[in-house]
């Protein structure tokens, strides 16, 4: 459908239904139909005469009394239903709607759409060369009204013509009316006379603007008629109550209509001479209320059936003329003042309000008018600096909030690749300058992060082995399980070990490790480049900074505690330095005959008792858990500086004083679980298995070493109660300085 076209419709369902679909593909249309007010119709056409649209959906209204500039009309039928049964468009009918088409020396065109058939000939030639067949018959309806009464009103209106070319017209609305009311009692009481009679008739005139049936209608013609011949005009409280409940602006298209229709009918009445007492204000009152809902239909029709900014877009297209596009702070995209989407970086995403028939319009129009976009923020993303980019834990590159890349693996896990995220309308020049802006970040990100690594892997001065263990931490990013390159440590002479060291590696009993490269920040990215290398869809998240331990994650790739900086024990996982703190403790215990966690051990790890010996356990060494009395420290008795002037005798304690039921503490006994050698001696006569319980208390035996003293055998008898403090000496007491004296062997 070519643009200035009006298509033709027979029902409102099919006008609507056909100026939605230009909506959505066109960018909309305008609406006129016979039930629209005068001030809502003019609106309609004054926009598409505007080219605010072009195109017109209209119903057979549009052939009468509109002059527009429509270049072509095209019918959706060629039937329509008169108010009694669908009968086909005579040629007449179609030529004078046709007729729109063309204005002044230009011509117009016609034809169908949709489902409708094609013209044939014959009916198209005939509209073109304006050759009817001629009109022999005219309709009728009896002017000369006798009113002497209702019954020979009735008769007068239903006369036969006495003309062979005429026929006598179909019932009409007001004749049904006037029937209807003839038989109501008190009508019929009071029309009795030829003024009561003409003055029925007047009333019965009101049009049935709200097309809510003859009965209906018929009852609001009585009302209006009892009151005019009782009173001799209509009562303002009522008029003020129907006009009352109408004068709203909300609702939809349908909602609207029905108001205006009830409008009209209250217009009428104002319009009439001597049915209202106030006709100046209540024709006021009624053209006010009529206009508000004239209005809000208009805007109603326009939101449903005009997309402004699609219909902008397409005309500006069509004209072929550059159009200006504005990218605000917040990458909000308007295209000649209409909001189109949003601008992400480099690629364009538009606004998900749209439907699928005008996505393609607004896309096409958006791309053409951001191309000198895209070279602006291509310079302005050049020359920002580094603190303006970062990467996310999943590989992407990000400018300020906006993605504008990803890395990709490269042939070294430390030279990863860049993957732009540029929209092919911005042009390879613009991709090009993106994407070495994003290596040149990375690079150096990568140089300044890992600068200990990077020297380790060019110092010419390493040789041999020296070298070749160097490789392979490079390789591995500076972290190394100690178990998978035991031999190759084992090799290692201590001048290559020395020069190992110089480069910050320091030889762990777990883990071979650089200190410089647990950093967060290097740990962040060297998560990523590991990841990016091993090919995994979702990168394992780096730990937050700070934490001696943290919970051990299952599920993810072997090697990921590593890189990230931390070592799986039980149900936690340890930071791979504070490990090697806590082997160096480690070191000095018994870890064959046993030992308990000290309390450095539990504070360097910052986990409780059960928790560490967990961690323990995931270390290799084996806990055995036991349970022994508490013993607490006797408080310090008070030493006074007063002279001691009374002794008071010691009372022995009461036998029958129940003692205190000693409080319980639980410990743990550590050993190395090690599996047994193949050459071990039999076991002696005696000998406990070595998985044999120890039982509750302090591990039996002593570690070597120790003094083997005698033993002291003397029987010893302990409390749980702390110890009596004695009681102070009275100064007075004439015995308190020999008393004093003793005590301080004087």
């Amino acid at each position: 459908m070519r643009p200035r076209s009006a298509i033709v419709g027979f029902s409102v369902e099919n006008v609507y239904a056909i100026a939605e679909l230009l909506r959505r593909q066109k960018g909309g249309a305008a609406v006129v139909m016979g039930a629209l007010s005068p001030r809502t119709r003019n609106a309609q056409v004054e926009m598409y005469q505007n080219g605010e649209v072009d195109y017109l959906v209209a119903t057979d209204a549009i052939g009468m009394g509109l002059n527009l500039d429509v270049d072509h009309v095209a019918f959706s039928a060629l039937s329509k239903f008169d108010g009694r049964r669908m009968r086909p468009l005579a040629p007449n009918e179609l030529a004078q709607i046709a007729g729109r088409a063309g204005r002044g020396l230009k011509d117009g065109t016609f034809g169908v759409t949709g489902d409708a058939r094609p013209l044939d000939d014959g009916m198209a030639q005939a509209i073109m060369d304006h050759k009817f067949t001629p009109q022999r018959k005219l309709n009728f309806r009896n002017h000369a009204l006798q009113f002497g009464s209702v019954d020979r009103l009735i008769q007068t209106l239903e006369a036969s013509p006495d003309h062979e070319m005429l026929v006598k017209a179909r019932e009409a609305d007001d004749l049904a009316t006037l029937k209807n009311l003839s038989q109501v009692g008190e009508v019929s009481a009071r029309a009795t006379d030829g003024p009561s009679v003409r003055l029925l008739w007047d009333a019965c005139r009101l049009p049935d603007f709200r097309g809510i049936g003859r009965g209906t209608h018929a009852d609001l013609v009585a009302v209006i008629y009892n009151y005019l011949h009782q009173s001799g005009c209509i009562p303002d409280e009522w008029m003020e109550r129907q006009i009352k409940v109408i004068d709203r602006t909300d609702g939809d298209i349908d909602t609207l209509s029905k108001r205006l229709a009830f409008i009209r009918t209250w217009t009428y009445v104002a319009q009439r001479k001597g049915w209202t007492n106030d006709e100046s204000h209540w024709r006021e009152q009624t053209r006010s209320v009529e206009d508000r809902l004239s209005d809000a239909l208009h805007e109603r029709l326009t939101q449903r059936f005009v997309d402004r900014r699609t219909s902008v877009l397409l005309r500006r297209l069509g004209q072929k003329e550059a159009m200006v596009a504005e990218v605000n702070d917040a990458g909000e995209v308007t295209v000649e003042g209409e909001f189109v989407g949003k601008l992400d970086g480099f690629r364009f995403s538009q606004d998900k309000g749209t439907g699928v028939a005008e996505a393609k319009t607004i896309k096409t129009a958006a791309l053409q008018a951001l191309a000198p976009q895209f070279h602006l923020r291509a310079d302005r993303f050049y020359n920002a600096p580094d603190t303006e980019i970062d990467y996310t834990e999943q590989g992407g590159l990000m400018w300020g909030s906006s993605a504008v890349g990803k890395l990709v693996a490269g042939a070294d896990a430390l030279k990863p690749r860049v993957e732009v995220f540029v929209d092919d309308v911005a042009g390879p020049e613009v991709a090009e300058k993106v994407q070495r802006r994003l290596q040149h970040f990375i690079d150096r990100k990568v140089a300044a992060l890992f600068e200990p690594l990077l020297n380790l892997g060019r110092d010419e001065a390493l040789t041999g082995l020296a070298r070749g263990f160097a490789f392979q931490l490079v390789e591995n990013m500076g972290m190394l399980p100690r178990s998978a390159v035991a031999n190759e440590v084992k090799a290692l002479d201590q001048d290559a070990r020395g020069a190992l060291r110089k480069h910050g590696i320091r030889f762990g009993q777990f883990t071979i490790f650089m200190p410089l490269l647990l950093k967060p920040a290097a740990t962040r990215l060297r998560l990523v480049l590991w990841s990016l290398n091993k090919g995994l869809d979702v990168f394992p998240e780096s730990p937050p900074p700070g934490l001696v331990t943290i919970p051990a994650e299952k599920g993810v790739k072997e090697g990921a505690d590593t890189m990230s900086g931390y070592r799986i024990a039980g149900e936690r996982a340890i930071r791979i330095d504070m490990l090697e703190r806590l082997a160096d403790m480690l070191r000095s215990e018994d870890s064959r005959g046993g030992f308990e966690a000290k309390a450095d051990m539990l504070s360097i790890t910052g986990m409780t008792l059960e928790q560490f010996a967990d961690l323990m356990q995931g270390l290799g060494y084996k806990g055995e858990k036991g349970e022994r009395a508490k013993v607490k420290a006797a408080p310090s008795e008070a030493v006074s500086d007063a002279p001691v002037a009374e002794v008071a005798p010691v009372e022995p304690a009461d036998p029958e004083t129940p003692v205190a039921e000693a409080e319980m503490e639980v410990f743990y006994t550590f050993t190395w679980a090690r599996a047994p050698r193949a050459n071990t001696r039999p076991a002696r006569t005696g000998d406990k298995p070595s998985g044999e319980s120890r039982g509750k208390g302090k591990p039996k035996g002593k570690p070597r070493g120790a003094n083997k003293g005698a033993r002291d055998d003397k029987a010893k008898s302990f409390s749980a109660r702390p110890t009596k403090p004695e009681k102070k000496i009275d100064p007075d007491n004439p015995f308190a300085a020999a008393l004093m004296g003793l005590k301080s062997g004087n």
